[in-house]
């Protein structure tokens, strides 16, 4: 309990050093927070949205039990997951942050997965927007469509790997699917569109609300030095990362690395797409750490091949 107390403690003294930064340099808080809404409406929505709306269609809809005999000889032996695994997997690594996450919470609530699988699950499957692989880190930083194909096929690698690493966890102690013997009822089309719609627009604010706290939390970062600085804020927040990389060996190390570790931004996002699941957030946090070291390893073998 003692220990407990002194954690809320150092909490709350945290957040109000917090809001009297806020309150002290309220111009620049606010600016940061007219860019983060910029970037949102300009960015992540578009990016983000139209994922976020199909892939809860799609589970609505019974896409993991379609994907269940077509991927059940691959997602078995790799990652001792069911076929319907892959789902989630292929929507994360095409959608983005926290879409993996998302359905793959989607999956266990329809009881399609168990909550070891689920959690397993959550360790590789979510993942970065090629888009912004390719097209904002690639093109925007590095002036190459080249060097963002390389960061995508890095960041895939890297979570494949992981999910191979952990194809162990939570084998033991899962309960029973809670759907055993009782067949997967998909919804009409147009319960599930509403529904998808309706919660995607749910799941956009949180997101949107997310990057633009962290954005301003992330922004005195970048006065920590020429690679310091965009480390920390790529460790904070990801899209707050992109002007700060630097167009070199060590930039695109970097990029690699903070692609596969997502922000804090991108984990309070997962905790929101996991909220009243029962699914724990612990091994989205191992896999990613897992994966971000990975990316660095495969960017530095490859970072000749990317930039050269």
């Amino acid at each position: 309990m003692c220990m407990k107390n002194r954690w809320r403690t150092d909490a709350c003294l945290a957040a109000c050093g917090v809001l009297i930064w806020f309150l002290a340099d309220a111009a620049r808080v606010r600016a940061a927070a007219v860019e983060a809404l910029a970037l949102c409406g300009r960015s992540v929505i578009p990016a983000l949205f139209p994922f976020l709306a199909v892939s809860g269609l799609l589970i609505s809809l019974g896409f993991g039990q379609w994907l269940a005999p077509l991927f059940s000889g691959l997602m078995a032996p790799l990652f001792r997951l069911p076929g319907q695994a892959a789902g989630p997997l292929l929507l994360g690594l095409i959608g983005g942050y926290p879409i993996g996450a998302q359905t793959a919470a989607g999956l266990y609530r329809e009881g399609q997965l168990t909550a070891g699988e689920a959690e397993r699950l959550l360790t590789f499957c979510n993942n970065s927007n090629p888009v912004f692989l390719v097209s904002v880190l690639g093109v925007g930083v590095f002036g190459s469509v080249r060097a963002g194909v390389w960061l995508w096929l890095i960041h895939v690698a890297s979570a494949l790997l992981t999910g191979l690493f952990f194809r162990g966890h939570g084998k033991r102690g899962s309960r029973e699917r809670v759907s055993r013997g009782i067949p997967f009822q998909a919804l009409s089309l147009s319960t599930a569109f509403v529904g998808s719609i309706r919660d995607a627009a749910g799941g956009m604010l949180s997101v949107c609300a997310f990057v633009v706290f962290f954005y301003v939390l992330a922004r005195p970062l970048a006065a920590a030095g020429p690679l310091l600085g965009p480390a920390l804020v790529g460790a904070v927040e990801l899209f707050s990362l992109t002007p700060l990389l630097p167009p070199t060996p060590s930039g695109f190390l970097l990029a690699a690395g903070c692609a596969g570790w997502g922000g804090l931004s991108v984990l309070c996002q997962t905790a929101a797409a996991l909220e009243g699941s029962g699914l724990s957030l612990r091994p989205c946090l191992l896999g990613k750490l897992l994966q971000a070291a990975l990316s660095v390893l495969l960017a530095a073998l490859l970072a000749g091949n990317a930039l050269g």
